[in-house]
């Protein structure tokens, strides 16, 4: 009997490293979804080999797919960590980042790594959710955007 929370939900995408290595892409408790780190693997193949352009696009919507199969959306996003591989890539990840949440615009680290599971991938991206129940009464275009004080 494991005593999770009633309200815990898990989602598995199916990846190869997720029942062997004893954890879920991503869990849901409450209005909280943290997804796991997300690469560009699908059918336990690494796909668009030396593009980190590309391996971040493919990452990003395994991440988001996550949110949205736990009921969260692309909005509800508030936090994402990248892990990339080369300095060089650095610049162009971030780029593809930044056309996702061009609207949602979440809090983000992006870490230089040695290295990840395979060494063909070359970028990994972490998300957390927060799902909202109702909009804000105040809000500036799709988001509710505050100025630092």
């Amino acid at each position: 009997m494991s005593g999770a929370s009633p309200q815990r939900q898990l989602y598995r995408s199916g990846g190869p490293w997720e029942e062997p290595f004893g954890y879920s892409r991503a869990i849901r408790t409450g209005d909280r979804i943290i997804v796991s780190g997300c690469t560009a693997v699908q059918d336990g193949v690494v796909m668009s080999r030396g593009d980190a352009g590309a391996q971040m696009r493919l990452a990003l919507d395994h991440a988001i797919g996550a949110v949205t199969e736990l009921g969260g959306a692309l909005g509800d996003v508030i936090r994402t960590r990248i892990y990339v591989v080369n300095r060089a890539d650095c610049e162009v990840v971030g780029r593809v980042h930044g056309e996702r949440f061009a609207d949602v615009q979440p809090a983000a680290t992006m870490v230089l790594v040695a290295g990840l599971l395979d060494e063909e991938m070359l970028v990994e991206v972490e998300a957390e959710a927060r799902v909202r129940s109702a909009k804000p009464a105040h809000q500036h275009g799709p988001y509710e955007h505050r100025e630092p004080r």
